[in-house]
């Protein structure tokens, strides 16, 4: 099978195709999505919730082969009729440290599942994600577990209603006028890894405020819809439920 890469310029039919060969002759299709300067990487099967009746399997933030390899590996239990479940160590996936899966919350398929989205022409399918440990062995859910790699495998049980990467007290930046009342119709996700949250009004020394990331989330939840916005970028809209147009930040040019 083969490991489709968002960077790869590759048209709706053809990978269609691929995905459709690649599930008839192996039982599944593997899509890998390499790390960004602001998102881990992560790879996803297409396949066996057809092929088998069995939740698609996602593991996120190690190496493009080695995610590949284990998504490979999980699927060769599955078509051996091992039914992977929740809540159980699993010493057979890695060398020398455990593993578990979790259930993915419905609401997070949509966010990392898209080409599995248009190959079933829908997000109602199960999914189940391969979480590993640090170093000391330690689940992120667990004491001591270490920081540097909290946010390299987002945990899609939980946080449906705060997606953001971030802790829910890292400080935004936003306008008088959005404790108001006034939607938030512009977001900027700087190179500093700053966010701005931006009404309509012109934003000043005299306007912008300071407040919690999770306070924008709460009062707006369509807010989750940018969380991954990169390093850089840029997104915009009318109203609230209208569409985000994204686009890169254009840096201003100074003498």
């Amino acid at each position: 099978m083969t490991a489709e890469n968002k960077h790869n310029c590759v048209d709706s039919d053809t990978l269609f195709k691929k995905t459709r060969n690649n599930i008839d002759k192996y039982g599944l299709q593997i899509i890998v999505i390499e790390a960004t300067d602001y998102l881990p990487s992560f790879a996803y099967s297409i396949g066996l919730w057809e092929k088998y009746n069995h939740p698609e399997i996602i593991c996120f933030g190690l190496s493009n082969n080695l995610l590949h390899t284990l998504i490979n590996d999980v699927a060769e239990m599955i078509k051996e009729n091992e039914s992977i479940i929740t809540e159980k160590n699993y010493l057979n996936i890695f060398k020398d440290s455990k593993a578990e899966f979790i259930n993915v919350h419905p609401d997070n398929i949509a966010d990392y599942f898209g080409i599995a989205i248009n190959f079933y022409k829908s997000d109602d399918f199960p999914a189940l994600q391969l979480i590993w440990t640090d170093r000391n062995d330690n689940f992120p859910w667990e004491e001591n577990f270490e920081e540097e790699f909290l946010y390299k495998q987002p945990l899609l049980d939980r946080n449906s209603d705060f997606k953001f990467r971030e802790p829910k007290n890292l400080t935004a930046f936003t306008t008088k006028q959005w404790m108001q009342g006034k939607p938030i119709i512009e977001v900027f996700h700087e190179y500093d890894g700053d966010w701005q949250f931006l009404t309509d009004d012109e934003p000043s020394a005299e306007n912008i405020i300071i407040v919690a990331l999770e306070q924008l989330i709460l009062k707006d939840k369509t807010l989750n819809q940018i969380f991954d916005l990169e390093y850089g970028e840029e997104a915009s809209r009318k109203f609230i439920g209208d569409k985000w147009i994204r686009r890169e930040t254009q840096e201003i040019e100074t003498e």
